[in-house]
């Protein structure tokens, strides 16, 4: 059993959720992954791109709804977060990274967590219908990828895909919320980011490889094993190309390219360099996949006041 007050064994020592949330709210953030954040940003930079996409030429996107798919993506990952600890709490237990998680060390019970799902989830529910029609009935439409995801690393060693169909619906909501409509440029970025998920959620699960082996797991990082790099340079080169027909059928300007072609850059360096046992690099490497997506919403940005 792990301690009741004890940080999560993947989160950054001396994280905020740790040194300054109240000590009776810790469980619940950690539920949350609080102390995380980076699933947070994962989730929420495909939605940001759309916006940003959807601005007019000489503007910056919609304010508002950075902020809204900001409070919205902090709600739904961590009741997502919450949801999959619920269904994998014996998993967990059992998976070295993973037991010093809230529920599988004791921390909260079943049924608290399921009431902090709903609360999330409610909050969630009310940013949503702040947004137009069309981006309300997308929102809805994802709860169904929400709620199968858990399941997939059971029946397929494919579950990364199923994550990044889930991760990155918000490429589709985000010009919905700002334009009232799903561009081809949307539905291309779309399966790029799902792309993005197969490559970095496969680095993340190569820290349990050997754990989920003994459990039989089944992940990307199992499946590709040795060949894990040259798979991942493909599914990173796909992306790019799918970024790249983003540009015309947005009518991009140039500073997306560049921002484009340093994010491919950073991923190529990472990829190149990862060593794929060495399971504290590879959580570094996911990490990083933030600043990545940043890049590329730079790009966004400047293509749009450039135009």
């Amino acid at each position: 059993m792990t301690p009741p007050d004890s940080t999560v064994a993947d989160a950054r020592r001396g994280n905020w959720v740790d040194a300054y949330a109240p000590a009776w709210t810790r469980p619940y953030l950690r539920l949350s992954r609080a102390d995380r954040p980076i699933g947070t940003w994962l989730l929420l930079l495909p939605c940001w791109w759309s916006v940003a996409m959807a601005a007019q030429p000489g503007s910056l996107p919609d304010l508002w709804l950075i902020v809204l798919f900001g409070i919205g993506a902090l709600a739904m990952r961590g009741a997502g977060c919450t949801f999959n600890d619920l269904v994998d709490r014996d998993f967990d237990g059992r998976v070295e990274r993973t037991r010093s998680r809230p529920l599988p060390s004791g921390q909260v019970t079943p049924a608290q967590a399921l009431a902090w799902l709903v609360i999330q989830a409610l909050i969630g529910l009310g940013v949503l219908l702040q947004m137009g029609g069309l981006a309300i009935m997308l929102g809805v439409a994802s709860l169904g990828l929400i709620a199968i995801y858990p399941f997939m690393k059971r029946v397929t060693w494919w579950p990364q895909f199923f994550l990044g169909l889930a991760f990155n619906w918000g490429a589709l909501m985000g010009e919905a919320a700002a334009a009232g409509r799903v561009s081809a440029a949307a539905i291309v970025m779309y399966g790029a980011g799902i792309l993005w998920t197969l490559g970095y959620d496969t680095v993340y699960a190569h820290q349990d490889k050997e754990d989920d082996a003994l459990i039989g797991v089944k992940s990307t990082a199992r499946l590709f094993g040795a060949r894990s790099r040259i798979v991942l340079f493909r599914f990173y080169a796909g992306m790019m190309l799918a970024m790249l027909a983003v540009g015309p059928l947005a009518d991009l300007a140039w500073p997306y390219y560049l921002g484009l072609t340093i994010a491919a850059f950073m991923l190529y360096r990472q990829n190149a360099t990862l060593d794929f046992d060495d399971g504290a690099a590879c959580l570094v490497a996911f990490r990083a996949h933030r600043d990545i997506g940043l890049v590329i919403l730079a790009g966004f940005v400047g293509a749009r006041l450039a135009g």
